[in-house]
């Protein structure tokens, strides 16, 4: 293995050189267990930490390392070692973290493609998969739609599927596989050398099963659908990189059941650009698009049927989301301000006493 085959690029050479990052070794990080990381070089691999300042003046997880970051790190044992510093990132998939206003998750970060999984049998869920590619657009990550365990439909099913999709999604690719074989030959053809993907989906839709076919080894543990719930149980337990042989790297993912919405103003006009199309005729710039209103071509173009009535309300719910999510993040930054000032204040008036 190269460290080419990791991904590094000249662009991240520039950057070490111009940085001043030569007297450090250059690694990417495959796994993250709290406050260590695992991070991967061409020639083995280390269980690493962060040096104190690195860690005591991070001021949000955006300033701390995920799967998929390139770090500077120094060797201090056998097989241990401190971070220094983060590369840049080209691009950080994210979504809103659940149960915690106003802040982020960090999925993986320097993605080329995102690999969106949904299974056929029981899983597959159109608004969903919009959430998924409006994250995947936002982070300008190439989306790929995946449809797996199509074995387990006939034809006709599968056919009607690849229809509804493309009737409400536009200019997404899409590649069908089983959990056997089928279709493991385009997507082999479509991943190349020294790029990443990073496989999105719900639990039990079959993304360690697509694992273990590319590499053509056991490297995930695979698990039943609960016959209770009809949802997939959790396998994977923990975000991890993973370079194929034939080439190209792969972010596994737990399973996710919520998909927040963030930050996402580039993606949703990506996701749903005929709907921002029709959006560009309302007679009001300030059109909310809601059933209140005068002149709004979204709306006629939902009544006439040229806009998909359940994509708009999936747009709609998203647009809700965001707007909540950027206010909760607009209120804990007026918390963090006041908290600075009043810690300044404290230190200042401690001073005062003091002499």
């Amino acid at each position: 293995m190269t460290i080419e085959d990791l991904g590094y690029n000249e662009t991240l050479e520039n950057y070490r050189a111009d940085h001043h990052l030569d007297s450090f070794e250059i690694g990417r990080v495959v796994a993250e267990h709290k406050a260590r990381y695992a991070v991967k070089t061409a020639e083995g691999e280390y269980d690493a930490e962060l040096i104190g300042n690195l860690r005591f003046t991070a001021e949000n997880r955006y300033d701390l390392p995920a799967v998929g970051d390139w770090v500077a790190f120094s060797e201090y044992d056998e097989g241990k070692a401190l971070i220094h510093a983060i590369y840049p990132r080209k691009s950080i998939i994210e979504r809103k973290a659940v149960g915690k206003s106003g802040r982020v998750q960090i999925i993986a970060t320097n993605v080329d493609c995102g690999l969106i999984v949904q299974s056929v049998d029981r899983n597959f869920n159109l608004n969903r998969l919009e959430r998924y590619l409006t994250i995947c657009h936002s982070s300008d990550v190439e989306p790929v739609i995946v449809l797996s365990k199509i074995d387990l439909i006939s034809e006709t099913e599968l056919q009607s599927i690849k229809d509804q999709i493309n009737n409400r999604i536009k200019a997404a690719q899409l590649i069908a596989i089983s959990h056997q074989t089928d279709g493991y030959g385009q997507l082999e053809n479509f991943i190349e050398a020294g790029k990443t993907y990073c496989l999105l989906g719900s639990s039990g839709v079959g993304k360690s099963t697509l694992l273990n076919n590319l590499s053509g080894k056991l490297l995930m543990k695979t698990g039943e659908i609960s016959s209770s719930v009809n949802k997939g149980k959790h396998v994977t337990s923990h975000r991890e990189l993973i370079v194929l042989d034939q080439g190209g790297i792969i972010i596994d993912n737990p399973g996710m059941r919520e998909v927040g919405i963030a930050d996402t103003s580039s993606g949703l006009e990506t996701t749903f650009e005929l709907i921002l199309e029709y959006a560009q005729q309302c007679k009001f710039k300030d059109c909310t698009h809601m059933p209140h209103e005068r002149a709004c071509a979204v709306l006629q173009a939902v009544e006439e049927g040229e806009i998909d009535e359940a994509a708009y309300e999936n747009f709609q719910k998203m647009e809700r989301e965001k707007h909540h999510f950027e206010s909760d993040v607009a209120e804990r930054r007026k918390k963090d301000k006041e908290l600075g000032k009043l810690i300044k204040r404290i230190q200042k008036e401690k001073k005062k006493h003091k002499y």
